[in-house]
């Protein structure tokens, strides 16, 4: 099997990576190629050079999968279609500008978010792989404004930010493409990642990680929303799992309507930070200050936090079962890092 991972750089894709080649295979079917494609070529995703800051486990090395890391910028005319034409059969399209960035610059966040995912999408029409699985990550930033106290897949897309319409716009697509055949299209809107490794990225949803993992690494971190404020998370591990399943599930199990929201746990700020007291002790706790930042709680206080997600469950994506889970979890994958890389 040929797998195409676009933005496979970044945080997710370095996992999803990691975790393809350690399977090896992929529903029955034994992986042969990864194509891995960034701005900067994703080299460093490979088995002797997961980068510390990710704390994505080391897969052992398949001299039977072919690695091929390509610097490609996405949003330029033609840039995707000589891979397309090697016809791979699965398509992560991870590639996105996250959330403050693409409300900051809305040239940027259509050219990267919506136009390349149109392209994608039309270059597999063109290219006839109506049934290469295109699997995109997608986003609670679709829902908000005035909502149901609990939301469902079915739930009206009202998103209050350019990055929440941007990804809704490529949902739309996605969904028309595979009703007409022209690819078989899946897309999980996934909750807030937390914890993510590394430093703070221009997300509007990174403190939500740092709050957590800069005190337990002995720095301070700052909260620049109110504590009562609740969140829709989801741990990176689960993240993985999901895009991994999504893969292997038939396309009739997942029409007439091709995007869920994955089974998150909805939990407070403060909720996170009573974990962070339990697990890192009092001194950890006061290592985060409280500064109000308007503009990322305009954005964060758009999304919701509480959605039924049967449908998704029903197909067999799993959720994590508590938050002290979430950080003991990321506590131990950053206690094996630090063995693996001293």
């Amino acid at each position: 099997m040929h797998v195409l991972i676009t933005g496979a750089a970044g945080f997710l894709g370095q996992r999803l990576t990691a975790a393809l080649l350690e399977r090896g295979e992929l529903n029955g079917r034994a992986l042969t190629r990864l194509t891995l494609v960034d701005r900067v070529a994703p080299d460093r995703v490979t088995p002797d050079r997961v980068t510390p800051d990710q704390a994505a486990p080391v897969p052992p090395a398949h001299d039977d999968i072919t690695l091929d890391c390509r610097a490609v910028d996405i949003t330029r005319p033609g840039a995707l279609d000589s891979l397309l034409d090697e016809r791979p059969e699965l398509i992560y399209h991870l590639a996105a500008v996250v959330s403050s960035a693409a409300e900051a610059d809305l040239d940027l966040g259509m050219t990267v978010n919506f136009a390349a995912t149109r392209t994608l999408l039309e270059g597999c029409r063109a290219a006839g792989l109506g049934e290469t699985r295109l699997i995109m990550a997608s986003s609670v930033a679709v829902y908000g404004g005035e909502l149901p106290a609990v939301l469902d897949d079915i739930t009206a897309l009202t998103p209050q930010s350019s990055y929440g319409t941007q990804k809704a716009m490529c949902e739309l697509l996605i969904n028309d493409y595979s009703r007409r055949g022209l690819v078989d299209g899946c897309v999980l809107r996934l909750p807030t990642i937390v914890v993510r490794p590394g430093r703070p990225n221009a997300a509007a949803s990174s403190f939500a990680s740092s709050i957590l993992r800069e005190p337990l690494g002995g720095e301070a971190a700052v909260c620049p929303v109110p504590t009562g404020l609740a969140l829709f998370v989801m741990s990176p591990g689960r993240v993985i799992d999901a895009l991994l399943h999504a893969a292997t599930l038939p396309g009739d199990a997942l029409a007439p309507y091709r995007s869920m929201m994955l089974p998150g746990l909805t939990v407070s700020v403060a909720a996170m930070l009573e974990v962070l007291c339990a697990v890192g002790g009092e001194e950890a706790l006061a290592r985060v200050s409280h500064e109000s930042d308007p503009r990322i709680e305009a954005i964060v206080a758009s999304w919701p936090a509480r959605f039924e997600t049967r449908r998704a469950e029903r197909l067999g994506f799993v959720g994590d079962g508590d938050f002290h889970e979430i950080v003991r979890t990321f506590i131990a994958e950053q206690e094996a890092t630090s063995e693996r890389f001293e």
